[in-house]
């Protein structure tokens, strides 16, 4: 049986005779303004959920087993802010590359008076989606669990319920920055806690049981370090992704390259946001991507 190369889809996908306005149905009506953006899946609800327990039990750990019963108040206090800190920036990434359209394109949108209306020249040909019938820019892939296409899609993460596309890879990537960052700043902390339980008397190094507190430190040992691999692995495939302007799924299927190619920097201010500023390192600060043409056409 001859195999058909994967890419040949995508050039039937181009054709204009494959486009069948007449099979779709309206576009709903969009959304309100300020319409929160959400995907009701249950594993992707249930990794999040994970998420902050994960994030919330190293707190627990942190402050009631090393800190607060600690002598010394100017580490305690020092560690405390800075863990607290990123830990508070870590769960403000997660929640807004969650609840930030990804790049979604219109759904249901490939109707022939919308095709008519982009006014195409001859020569112009556009994608469309035959999942969600969608007239999509160049770029764009459909994801199965948000039902959409998502623009620059990367990847789908159950870890934070969304796709990681144009509009919230920024805060994915700080998600996973922090995330290393705290577990670090945890296995470093619980280094220096076994060393001063060996040295004192483990009934005054922590206000629970010696077996109690051996079992909460270790566990968290073995998250911190399985998180820190996981999260510093994810920034620096999105750190090269970004600096390369290919996204994970574009180097999964060898695309073949049709956008103009930029330097790392302005790959980097791309989707960061421009100028570079203290604003990169901000879940809140929102990106100033410039207004870019939503439709891009491939003559």
């Amino acid at each position: 049986m001859m195999l058909i190369p994967t890419h040949h889809f995508r050039d039937i996908e181009r054709k204009p005779e494959y486009l069948q306005p007449e099979k779709c149905i309206p576009p709903p009506h969009p959304s309100p303004v300020g319409t929160m953006w959400f995907i009701r899946d249950g594993c992707g609800i249930a990794c999040a959920i994970v998420t902050w327990f994960l994030v919330l039990y190293a707190e627990f750990v942190v402050l009631f087993v090393m800190l607060i019963p600690s002598r010394d108040y100017v580490y305690s206090i020092i560690n405390g802010i800075v863990f607290n800190l990123l830990a508070f920036l870590a769960l403000a990434s997660h929640c807004r590359a969650m609840l930030t359209d990804p790049g979604a394109v219109p759904k249901g949108n490939a109707t022939k008076e919308f095709i008519e209306s982009l006014q195409l020249k001859p020569g112009q040909v556009v994608y469309k989606c035959p999942k969600c019938c969608s007239i999509k820019p160049d770029r764009a892939h459909h994801c199965s669990v948000c039902k959409r296409c998502i623009r620059k899609m990367d990847h789908h993460c159950p870890w934070v319920n969304n796709c990681v596309g144009e509009n919230n890879q920024k805060y994915f990537v700080l998600f996973t920055m922090y995330i290393a960052l705290i577990s670090l700043h945890a296995l470093i902390m619980v280094g220096f806690h076994f060393l001063h339980c060996f040295e004192e008397d483990w009934t005054k190094c922590s206000s629970f049981s010696p077996p109690t507190t051996v079992i909460l430190l270790i566990l968290l040992c073995f998250e911190g370090l399985l998180f820190l691999i996981f999260t510093s692995v994810m920034f620096g495939t999105q750190v090269h992704s970004i600096c390369t302007d290919e996204t994970g799924i574009e180097q999964l299927k060898k695309e073949e390259r049709r956008w103009a190619k930029k330097t790392k920097w302005m790959n980097m201010k791309a989707v960061f946001g421009h100028p570079f500023s203290l604003g990169w390192a901000s879940p809140f600060a929102t990106p100033d991507q410039g207004k870019a043409d939503p439709y891009q056409y491939v003559v």
